[in-house]
């Protein structure tokens, strides 16, 4: 490890950079849909693979990228995936249709997968004392989180006079100097495992089939109808990948994903929790920029404007929650996060078109932040839940679930909401408050009150990933 304080500095910062493209890229495309539909001619559905195809593909990739890292390096797979993200990113802003744009989003969620562990893989590395890696992460946590701010106000003031396109031609210079950057000041690659610890193929493969065939029938019932022959199709596959998927990884030495930690309710009450706050602000982000856009007639840069209070609270909330977490345990603010969200949306959902207003900004802020003070709350859960020898993995883990909930969210939201705008202000928010009330009256009524200093291993589990370990995210 390098001991020269600037260099460290300096690598943390590049560290730092590759989280907030990641994060950049979840948010800065939602202000953009309108145009993207208007320049393309793109239907909703197609809109709505646009934002899921990255969500999709980070979601699938993110556990297999720790396990890829312990093989490669985390230096070497955070430089990969930074140039993949890179190059995508120019065939997204080069994109003739949606077809290729959706193909390029998906190529961008991969390399975005393969960049977010081995991030802070990396600042671990960096600040390995205790005495200093909170505070290494408090600040890659904070340069990453800062994008779900600028997100939407980047996208708006770069749509607006520059067109679409303009959004992922943004990340070709942040990309390229963090890339000369990286190769100078990144620390060398440890060495990777022995023989014997070949990677899961069959766990990978089935996951992502069934995630993108849940999509596909979530996004196109919405418009095809759920009765539909390729809706039922889909479906069909997604059960029976879903069902491969949970007898492979049954009988497999180092799985993917070992399933006999959800048998402990903390564990699978934390995680629910994290997809579905996912699933209901990825959702309402996706929705509310189309009808602001569409519906209110704003522009790009007003609309952005408008959902910055949903975004802010997360970032300048993470700190204080922590805190809070430590002080009370789990429990309590992921509860009470997720009843703010929840209120948030119900509340916003009587507003009708007064959404781009003073009451509908302060409950956009009210329900960002619910999910400040709840994403601590709901990742200290799931790493109490299988101790501290095992936090790596379980941030992984609920990181993973996140993004699936945000993957499913915007398919199933979107596609609901496609069938009336007047949805867009009502129903839209009244799906989202019932699905944080059923989740509070289940799964999280079983988080532990206070996360143990130790906890008890769980059986079945793997050895820590390197590129996983860390704080949660």
């Amino acid at each position: 490890m390098d001991t020269n304080p600037d260099r460290r500095r300096s690598a943390l910062i590049v560290a730092s950079a590759g989280y907030f493209f990641v994060l950049l890229d979840v948010t800065i495309v939602n202000v953009a849909l309108a145009r993207i539909g208007s320049g393309l001619g793109t239907s909703r559905a197609e809109l709505q693979w646009v934002v899921d195809a990255y969500a999709l593909a980070l979601a699938a990739f993110m556990l297999g990228a720790g396990d890829l890292a312990d093989r490669l390096g985390s230096r070497r797979l955070f430089l990969a995936g930074l140039a993949l993200f890179g190059l995508a990113s120019a065939a997204c802003a080069a994109a003739p249709g949606a077809a290729v744009l959706i193909a390029a989003r998906v190529a961008q969620g991969l390399g975005a997968a393969a960049v977010l562990p081995t991030s802070l893989a990396i600042v671990n590395q960096l600040y390995p004392e205790p005495e200093e890696r909170p505070r290494a992460i408090g600040l890659w946590a904070g340069v990453g989180s800062s994008a779900l701010v600028l997100g939407p106000v980047l996208g708006g003031l770069l749509v607006g006079p520059l067109g679409w396109r303009a959004i992922f031609a943004l990340n070709l210079p942040l990309v390229t100097a963090s890339l000369i950057a990286g190769r100078r000041l990144l620390p060398a690659a440890r060495p990777g495992p022995g023989p014997g610890t070949g990677a899961d193929v069959p766990g990978q493969l089935l996951g992502t089939l069934a995630l993108s065939a849940l999509v596909f029938a979530l996004i196109e019932g919405g418009g095809a109808g759920f009765g539909s022959a390729p809706v039922f199709a889909a479906a069909a596959v997604t059960l029976a990948a879903f069902t491969a998927f949970a007898a492979v990884e049954r009988r497999q030495r180092r799985p993917l994903l070992d399933l006999r930690w959800f048998s402990r309710p903390e564990f699978s009450g934390a995680n629910a929790g994290a997809g579905l706050m996912n699933l209901g602000t990825l959702g309402a982000l996706f929705a509310l920029s189309l009808y602001l856009q569409d519906e209110r007639g704003l522009s790009p840069l007003a609309a952005g404007l408008n959902l910055v209070p949903l975004a802010a609270p997360l970032a300048l909330l993470a700190l204080l929650s922590g805190r809070l977490v430590t002080r009370v345990g789990p429990r309590l603010p992921a509860a009470l996060g997720l009843l703010a969200c929840g209120a948030g949306y119900l509340a916003l959902s009587r507003l009708e078109g007064s959404i781009d207003g003073p009451a509908g900004w302060a409950l956009l802020a009210l329900a960002g932040s619910g999910m400040g003070v709840a994403v601590p709350g709901l990742v200290a859960g799931a790493t109490a839940a299988l101790g501290p020898d095992r936090a790596g993995i379980a941030a992984a883990v609920n990181n993973t679930s996140r993004q699936v909930g945000g993957a499913v969210g915007v398919a199933l939201i979107g596609g609901y909401t496609s069938v009336g705008a007047s949805l867009l202000a009502s129903g839209l928010s009244l799906t989202l408050g019932g699905f944080v009330a059923l989740l509070l009256m289940g799964g999280l009524r079983r988080f532990p009150r206070r996360a143990a200093p130790r906890g008890p291993r769980c059986p079945g589990a793997r050895p820590r990933s390197r590129a996983s370990a860390g704080a949660p995210r």
